[in-house]
């Protein structure tokens, strides 16, 4: 590992034409796990100027069974959809939530992907699909997730709240975010450079108003950065091409899934491939990343490791993983091995063998929790109630005492 580097992550709002696609994905994936906790959703989402389109397979009882929807199920589900737009703040004249044309094009699950999840007789549940998962934590922040990531979060987290309190009325849903720290002997210790663009109200480009709208954005990267990364020598670029009236879906098309890495670690650790948003919880893409955090995550906060990587393989229709593997980056506690911390992974019955159904049960994934997943990372989230159970920190004492 490299002591001394530049190191860059980004982010992007809710507003962002990929996170609208994903938040009404999301959306949907709740609405139908509130109807039927064992529903399959595969849910994608197109996104583009006055147009919302659903694509995608279901399977749900009480709202689409044999082929058929239920009564007051597609209007349901359309009103979930523009309830969503709404809430994220489109009212514009190039997507504006009560007006966009909208086309639901969901369809029955396949039979032949059924028949290799579904459990029957002596099968348990298998994987939703093949596929490789990654999970990872480090000590860089109080969440334990990679700093440059979680301050372009923090940045545009804020930024919407004012947007939405009234706080910061010249905003506009649509923003981007990119911070990039200097680290020396593998801790951050200084901004070097910030982006961020945001759509903006109109005349918000020029004059007063520009500067009103740039020194609030240095504002807020001031309270959201601690005091010691910010220096006279940090660049900034807030809105480096002039002007951002046009925005969201009217300004560039949107698609679910296409920011896997701003929902994951930045680029601070592999990601396997597989998008989350839109898919219920038998899909391994969404449910063992979840897992593979959960552990990365008390691995690091047990003080086992400094940094930690966790990776698992699934072939569809099989319940058993294929592999695990974790790394430690050189950074484990004196005594330990990562051999040694696998072994103890695998031991923690509560864990279920980190079967689908194992991990759905431990973690609690069969409930509409997903939306809030769809906008500013899947990780480093606070858990409360039924949200982020992948975020608490209660197997740290039972691998501890694996590997006592």
């Amino acid at each position: 590992m490299r002591s001394n580097y530049l190191f860059t992550s980004e982010s992007v709002s809710e507003g962002h034409p990929d996170k609208v696609a994903d938040q009404i994905s999301d959306a949907i994936v709740d609405l139908f796990l509130s109807k039927d906790p064992e529903a399959r959703i595969a849910c994608e989402t197109l996104t583009t100027t006055q147009l919302v389109v659903l694509a995608g397979e279901i399977r749900c009882k009480g709202v689409y069974e044999n082929g058929a929807w239920a009564p007051g199920a597609q209007e349901e589900i359309e009103k979930t959809v523009r309830e969503t737009v709404k809430r994220i703040g489109y009212e514009q004249d190039g997507f504006h939530w009560e007006t966009f044309t909208f086309h639901n094009n969901l369809h029955g699950q396949s039979a032949h992907i059924a028949q290799g999840v579904d459990a029957s007789g002596n099968k348990d549940e298998g994987a939703g699909d093949q596929g490789i998962m990654f999970g990872f934590a480090c000590d860089e922040t109080p969440d334990l997730m990679p700093a440059t990531l979680y301050y372009s979060h923090k940045i545009l987290e804020t930024m919407a709240a004012d947007r939405h309190s009234g706080k910061a009325p010249f905003l506009e849903p649509d923003t981007k975010s990119q911070v990039t720290l200097r680290f020396d002997n593998g801790k951050p210790v200084a901004a070097t450079a910030i982006v961020v663009s945001t759509q903006h109200g109109k005349g918000y480009d020029e004059g007063a108003k520009e500067a009103e709208l740039k020194n609030y954005v240095k504002g807020v990267i001031a309270d959201v950065l601690p005091a010691h990364l910010l220096s006279d020598q940090t660049v900034y670029h807030i809105n480096p091409t002039g002007s951002f009236e046009i925005g969201g879906p009217d300004g560039d098309a949107g698609l679910t899934g296409r920011k896997i890495i701003v929902d994951t670690y930045g680029g601070a650790a592999p990601h396997g491939g597989g998008a989350f948003s839109g898919k219920d919880p038998t899909k391994v893409d969404r449910s063992a990343a979840y897992i593979t955090r959960y552990l990365a995550k008390n691995i690091v906060a047990a003080g086992l490791a400094r940094r930690c990587t966790i990776q698992l393989a699934y072939a569809i229709g099989v319940s058993e993983p294929l592999s695990l593997y974790v790394d430690t980056h050189g950074t484990c506690a004196e005594g330990l091995t990562d051999a040694a911390i696998e072994t103890a992974i695998q031991s923690i019955k509560e864990l279920g063998g980190l079967t689908p159904r194992g991990i759905r049960t431990h973690l609690g994934l069969n409930k509409p929790i997903y939306a809030k997943t769809a906008a500013y990372g899947h990780f480093g989230r606070k858990p409360e109630g039924d949200f982020f159970p992948w975020e608490k920190t209660d197997l740290a004492d039972k691998l501890k005492a694996a590997l006592a």
